[in-house]
């Protein structure tokens, strides 16, 4: 079984893969100051538990974007499944052109969201990955990473607004009930809805404009863990898929191997 992990500034997200099947994936907050061997354990107990006996993973990829957990993973890799770890980067093979001022700036995330959207959907594509930032990405017909947009997460702002305010509650990020709320925290669970919901639709609208392109003849990817939430209203064909990371890390692994 082929072990691959996407280390998120908030979220690890872990799966294995028995052929090409995604047979058990998991979820753990990304903790900067565990050891080596806290993470091995979590992992350890995650494969036991779901019955899958640790022996059997034959190799391990990770894309990371968070460096000050290489060592440690490359360490817990090392020491709980005898592997040395691949981890992506431009420098791969990927079956996709990075054209970008430095190839090495563009996100192993990033990456491996084109390199997926080029394997299992119709291209030029937009990717757009909902997470702690949340970033569009432009795959043209010929394979080309094109660059793309990064902008604060919705729960960033969520979370700024908080911190950054006297009066202001932390809130639970949901779709409201109505549009003009009577009461603070509908208000700022209706702001951040619609203003992240409509400022989505709006970017892809000037990427089409930008490109030249016709809505039916591009894919629109979405992923990461506010993508049900700010995609299910879009005026877009918006295709989501929570797994489409992992999905990229079993093709990447499958290309330099």
């Amino acid at each position: 079984m082929l072990l691959v992990i996407d280390v998120g500034n908030t979220t690890i997200v872990y799966g294995v893969y028995k052929d090409n099947e995604l047979v058990h994936d998991f979820r753990i907050s990304t903790d900067k100051i565990r050891t080596s061997d806290e993470y091995g354990l979590i992992f350890m107990n995650s494969l036991t538990h779901s019955n899958i006996d640790p022996s059997v993973i034959y190799d391990v990829i990770i894309s990371s974007v968070v460096p000050n957990l290489t060592h440690t993973l490359s360490s817990m890799s090392i020491k709980f499944f005898n592997k040395k770890p691949t981890f992506v980067s431009s420098e791969l093979k990927l079956g996709l052109n990075i054209n970008y001022d430095n190839p090495k700036e563009v996100g192993a995330d990033r990456i491996v969201n084109a390199v997926a959207v080029i394997k299992l959907y119709k291209i030029p594509a937009i990717i757009i990955d909902i997470g702690t930032a949340m970033t569009f990405c432009i795959i043209d017909e010929d394979k080309n990473y094109l660059g793309g947009m990064i902008l604060p997460g919705i729960g960033i702002s969520s979370e700024a607004l908080f911190q950054r305010t006297s009066k202001l509650p932390k809130i639970e990020i949901i779709k409201p009930e109505v549009l003009i709320s009577p009461n603070t925290v509908g208000a700022i669970q209706s702001g951040l809805y619609y203003g992240y919901t409509t400022m989505l639709d709006g970017i892809i609208e000037k990427i089409l404009e930008n490109k030249n392109w016709r809505n039916d003849e591009v894919s629109i990817v979405a992923t990461g863990g506010f993508s049900n939430l700010l995609c299910s209203d879009s005026k877009y064909n918006i295709i989501i898929n929570r797994d489409l990371t992992l999905e990229g890390l079993k093709i990447i692994y499958d290309m330099n191997n």
